[in-house]
């Protein structure tokens, strides 16, 4: 019966006769020899799989998309199914057949035989070659065209061969026609830089401002943008002539025709936030051509990270992330320390159905110009992970955000919080460890002898969570003299005249602010550690700020008050630091290696203190009973 079902001869159509194959075999039915899952060139790219194909006759290596692997994920491919190819994209790579598989269906009522017939191999790529004729000359839609123009006469006749050009949205059409040559389509999954003759049809999803260089060596110009097809993402930068050529053309939202020479390299991650191996330079002659049909290919591709799970996702890595908007901060500003200059961010806090809140940080017009309201659903793409208060986000000037998108995540989510969602409670990270190394999971509540025997900090800065209860807050220089400049917090020195100065920001003050620099020790039933916190910390542990307390010290110390003044004084001061003792919190901290003259030891400085939350409690340790099977 499976058997039967194959479609015999489809794959040799495919690579010799691509018109007949689509006419013939619209869907051919093929059976998976093979499933081998192949390394990841760049960390945080999605899974990547090869399988083989057989129609019985022939057989022919594959590549997955991403966008189905979810066939693996799910279990349904497996070696010596059948399966119905829906959509796919023939190449020749390095002499060889390939096929890029975009979307596949396991027909599993057809069961998983052994291998049927003796296929072969198909010879290398050069059917395939002749099947794709090099690109013509272009026609005047198009931007960055050859040298070489055609003439007028000739330019108008392309321009009504354009005009006549059929629309057609088959999900196989994989050719175009532009001045009467047919080019072969390819998906963004399927460049690399063994692909020297190609066409993309992309929406361009985001674009960047013009950026500009001085070095010793010379000086320069770029901006990047964005492009999105049905198989996948990737990034494209122009540089100095191009940036002219191109700039003005490129517009966010539209859907163009990019054909090489175009280079395609290895992308560098460090400045880019897609999923793929590769990325776009270009050159003077590549063309790019406005698309007459804008609805065929996607708005905009998000793979969406609960909030909850941003516990699991490593440092500085990117993800997209949705979420209900809760609370919207004011702007505010810092000055990088790099290069001086003041930059503009706001602070938005999100929320989502797991149970977990976030805070994500915009930066500049992103930031001025945000008109979000509260319990509004956003959807953020390209955001870096950091472990500031356990998990926080911050928007890359590369990444895009949408206010109430029209996707169905998004109203799933609205939905949620509009019948149960706006009245909860949400925990945050900051109660949780991402110290991998130390705990083996990362949302593990350690030990403090555990801490200690694993050497936690010992060979790089490391993060964990204790639960312990403080048994000690040391009274002596509990705080320090800083300035008063927004951001700036750098202590201060005291003149003698009664005024304040600042060496960083240059200023005087007539009196300082003063903020916290605690240490406390704390304890569980394994042992006993010092923890360091400052101001923010501080306050939450003390109930009382820096400044009210350095105000008792100074009137219980001082000639001039009054009895009744210098004892009211002393017991504030003295309940504060009392109340702290004996409360059980759960503690979030960093441990890192630090040389005090010529001695090393591991500091731990405290993140977040976080009171119990008896419910939350009770439900890890349900989970941990759980998962041991008691």
């Amino acid at each position: 019966m499976a058997e039967q079902a194959i479609t015999q001869g489809a794959i040799e159509a495919i690579f010799s006769d691509p018109e007949r194959a689509r006419a013939q075999y619209p869907v051919p039915v093929l059976q998976c020899l093979q499933i081998k899952t192949l390394d990841s060139k760049g960390g945080g790219a999605p899974e990547r799989y090869r399988i083989v194909l057989s129609d019985v006759r022939n057989y022919v290596q594959c590549m997955l998309a991403t966008q189905a692997n979810h066939v693996v994920h799910e279990g349904k491919l497996k070696r010596g199914g059948i399966v119905r190819m829906k959509s796919y994209q023939a190449q020749a790579l390095k002499g060889k057949n390939v096929l890029i598989v975009l979307e596949l269906e396991a027909i599993e009522s057809l069961g998983a035989p052994d291998k049927i017939g003796n296929p072969v191999g198909l010879e290398g790529g050069a059917k395939l070659e002749e099947a794709q004729p090099a690109a013509a000359a272009a026609a005047p839609a198009f931007y960055g065209a050859p040298k070489g123009e055609p003439t007028q006469e000739s330019k108008s006749q392309v321009q009504r061969q354009l005009a006549s050009r059929p629309n057609n949205n088959n999900h196989n059409n994989n050719t175009r026609t532009s001045g009467g040559v047919s080019s072969t389509i390819y998906p963004i999954e399927a460049l690399s830089p063994y692909a020297h003759k190609w066409t993309i049809k992309a929406r361009l999803t985001h674009k960047s401002d013009i950026k500009t260089w001085h070095k010793n060596n010379g000086e320069g110009k770029l901006f990047s943008v964005n492009l999105l097809d049905e198989s996948s993402e990737i990034k494209a930068t122009m540089f100095n002539d191009q940036v002219d050529q191109f700039y003005d053309v490129l517009q966010e939202g539209q859907v163009y025709y990019i054909s090489a020479p175009c280079r395609v390299q290895l992308a560098k991650k460090q400045f880019s936030n897609l999923p793929n191996d590769y990325e776009l330079t270009f050159e003077r002659d590549t063309v790019v051509e406005k698309a007459e049909d804008q609805s065929s290919v996607p708005q905009v591709r998000f793979n969406f990270c609960n909030i909850q799970e941003l516990q699991s996702v490593e440092k500085d890595a990117t993800v997209d992330v949705l979420g209900v908007l809760k609370t919207v901060h004011e702007v505010s500003s810092i000055t990088s320390k790099s290069t001086q200059k003041p930059y503009d961010k706001r602070e938005l806090e999100l929320v989502d159905q797991t149970g977990y809140s976030v805070r994500v940080t915009v930066w500049g017009k992103t930031a001025t110009e945000f008109q979000g309201k509260p319990e509004e659903v956003i959807a953020f793409k390209g955001t870096r992970v950091s472990d500031f208060n356990g998990r926080s986000l911050s928007l890359l000037s590369s990444g895009t955000m949408a206010i109430d998108p029209d996707i169905p995540e998004a109203h799933a989510l609205k939905g949620w919080y509009d019948s149960t969602g706006r009245h909860s409670d949400f925990a945050t990270h900051s109660n949780m460890s991402s110290v991998g190394a130390a705990s083996g999971r990362t949302n593990e509540i350690l030990m403090i002898q555990q801490v200690k025997e694993k050497d936690v900090g010992f060979d790089k800065p490391e993060y964990f969570s204790v639960q312990a209860t403080i048994v000690h807050v040391k009274q002596d220089n509990f705080c320090y003299p800083a300035c008063r400049s927004e951001g700036c917090n750098k202590k201060v020195t005291d003149m003698g005249d009664g005024t304040w100065r600042c060496e960083k920001c240059d200023v005087t003050h007539d009196r300082p602010e003063y903020r916290y620099i605690l240490n406390f020790n704390c304890s569980d039933h394994t042992g006993q550690i010092w923890l360091s916190c400052f101001d923010e910390q501080g306050r939450k542990l003390l109930g009382a700020s820096a400044d009210e307390l350095m105000e008792w010290k100074q009137i219980k110390e001082s000639g001039d008050a009054s009895d009744e003044a210098r004892k009211e004084a002393e017991v504030r001061f003295t309940t504060a630091f009392d109340s702290a003792n004996c409360r059980k919190m759960t503690f979030r901290a960093r441990a890192k290696m630090d040389t005090y003259g010529e001695q090393q030891r591991v500091r731990y400085q405290l993140m977040e203190a976080t009171p119990l939350d008896y419910k939350m409690e009770g439900n890890r340790l349900a989970e941990m009973i759980r998962q041991l099977g008691v």
